[in-house]
């Protein structure tokens, strides 16, 4: 069966659309970037405790508490598409 056009009044369903985005996906993307940052500081913190090395500077601490932000704006992110999804399941806009 050939693709058609949809008509004309009427939104494409998101399988027609390659790159749609629910509202709360560009901040489960940036929160999952940001925990991951805050994690690879984290290791980077607690390295050199194993490696009899000189501890890092305390502001290192500091960056790790960023795996906490960033699942905390992932978290908002899953809340806003779960709202949005309420939202378009009792049809409102």
């Amino acid at each position: 069966m050939p693709d058609t056009p949809p008509l004309r009044g009427t939104s494409p369903s998101p399988r027609d659309q390659t790159n749609f985005a629910a509202p709360g996906d560009r901040l489960i993307r940036a929160g999952a970037l940001v925990f991951f940052v805050g994690a690879l500081a984290t290791l980077v913190t607690v390295a050199p405790l194993f490696l009899d090395a000189t501890p890092f500077p305390s502001y290192m601490f500091g960056l790790s508490m960023l795996m906490g932000v960033g699942f905390l704006i992932a978290g908002a992110g899953v809340l806003r598409s779960a709202a949005a999804g309420r939202r378009q399941a009792r049809g409102e806009r």
